[in-house]
């Protein structure tokens, strides 16, 4: 957005730019370049404190080369992808301490830097707050609108049916408006310990479409402190 014509319209500004003169007209741009700017930081400040994210974590950051395994060209080609236009899935798997909840918050961040409305939860805190919650129906639909959406470390906490059910209302109201992250140390075929059958087949079944399954191999990364 660097024209004055796309910031008159950004602002709606119902006077007429034509009307400006030529020397005004510089001026006007330059200043509503300015303000636009402070008015993104103030909106990614916003989105960044209603996250859930607790640090930045940048893709940047990581350490490909700790884990050779570890498939990083699945990965960027997913962030190639119009995952923040077009909705996607994607489930990250594998054992404690390889990346998982650092790739899905990154990507959440990148979401974020990008002006999208973003969660990150982690299964735990998700079940804590149905618990709590005085209108279930109410989380979900507000987990169900969000653009992106990331459910981290699936697989250490069993909810109640109540609460698996919740979950999967969110995740089959978000298949075909926004994107879902997933990480898990479970691979789909054990996904029934923590939800029955059926729960765990139909979530399984809308995390399918449009989705991709990516599997994290190797050490961990705390061993490395």
């Amino acid at each position: 957005m660097t024209t004055l014509s796309e910031l008159w319209k950004h602002f709606r500004l119902l006077s007429d730019q034509d009307a400006f003169p030529e020397e005004h007209k510089t001026f006007l741009q330059n200043f509503l370049a300015e303000e636009y700017k402070k008015r993104e930081a103030r909106r990614i400040e916003y989105l960044m404190k209603m996250s859930g994210l607790k640090r930045v974590k940048l893709l940047a950051d990581f350490d490909w080369k700790f884990n050779p395994k570890i498939p990083r060209d699945r990965i960027m080609e997913f962030m190639q992808t119009d995952w923040l236009k077009t909705p996607a899935n994607l489930v990250i798997i594998g054992p404690a301490g390889v990346g998982k909840s650092h790739v899905a918050a990154a990507l959440c961040h990148d979401s974020i830097m990008r002006g999208k409305q973003t969660a990150f939860t982690s299964l735990f805190d998700l079940t804590a707050k149905l618990a709590k919650a005085k209108s279930i129906y109410s989380l979900i639909e507000y987990y169900a609108r969000l653009p992106v959406f990331c459910l981290d470390e699936l697989g250490y906490v069993i909810p109640s049916k109540e609460q698996a059910d919740a979950i999967f209302q969110i995740v089959s109201k978000r298949s075909e408006t926004g994107t879902s992250i997933i990480t898990t140390n479970l691979v789909p075929s054990d996904w029934g310990k923590i939800f029955d059958t059926a729960t765990a087949s139909a979530i399984l079944d809308r995390l399918s479409l449009n989705g991709r399954f990516i599997t994290f191999e190797g050490r961990s990364y705390r061993s490395k402190k």
